[in-house]
């Protein structure tokens, strides 16, 4: 039987390096978005390194205060984001090496960007990132499932659904996983490591790896893969 790997998480806008060679590393790659939406998380903002040190880029959103609402529910409050982020993104890469390559292709990315919801986004700026790297990972969705309620259950559900035999996860789950049930159900979990990235050539010092990929594109161009694990 052919081994069948899979990762379960969050969408993020504009993701980090390590966020997209997690896809890269697997066959499918599930977007659970029915998790509760986290104010000043990486749901609806990245980082983009700039003269001054790492600057946030943020989507607006609304958010009903108290009130349970799922990454899914997001909407999106003011629709200028775009020229905003743009126009940050420019000023910022402006001198890169890559900036004048790759440009037009991300400036591209945002206009086409309309989406009403948040998940939307992000899944569109992860499938354009993907494709540009040749990732060829099929993206599911949560909402696809029947789900447990137990938060370990509803994984291995959804790696049995899916046929799954292997399960990746990022480090920091390392704390709250039910590591046993995994095993129990016959799925290996696999723990990726992010503590040995090589760096490349930024416009700023000090180097920072936690910022968009983005940051990758303008000033490695086509070289970006040679810096990733998995892609």
């Amino acid at each position: 039987m052919n081994s069948k790997s899979i990762i379960i998480t969050q969408s993020n806008y504009i993701p980090w390096k390590g966020y997209i060679d997690a896809i890269a590393a697997v066959d499918v790659f599930v977007v659970y978005d029915d998790m509760q939406y986290t104010k000043r998380d990486w749901r609806n903002r990245n980082l983009i390194k700039t003269g001054q040190g790492r600057k946030w880029l943020s989507i607006p959103v609304d958010v009903k205060g108290k009130f349970y609402q799922k990454i899914k529910e997001t909407k999106v409050s003011d629709i200028r984001w775009r020229e905003s982020h743009l126009g940050q993104i420019k000023e910022t890469y402006r001198n890169a090496k890559q900036f004048q390559e790759y440009w037009p292709l991300i400036e591209s990315w945002y206009m086409k960007c309309d989406f009403e919801y948040l998940t939307e986004i992000n899944v569109h700026f992860i499938t354009q990132i993907c494709s540009e790297l040749n990732i060829d990972t099929s993206i599911r969705f949560s909402s696809e499932f029947e789900l447990e309620e137990d938060r370990t259950d509803r994984l291995v559900s959804i790696c049995q659904e899916l046929g799954a035999d292997q399960y990746y996860s990022g480090p920091a789950a390392k704390s709250y996983m039910e590591e046993d049930k995994f095993r129990d159900s016959g799925i290996k979990l696999n723990y990726l490591d992010y503590s040995d990235y090589v760096e490349y050539p930024q416009l700023h010092d000090p180097f920072e790896h936690g910022v968009t990929i983005l940051d990758m594109f303008f000033n490695l161009g086509d070289s970006t893969k040679d810096y990733l694990k998995f892609a």
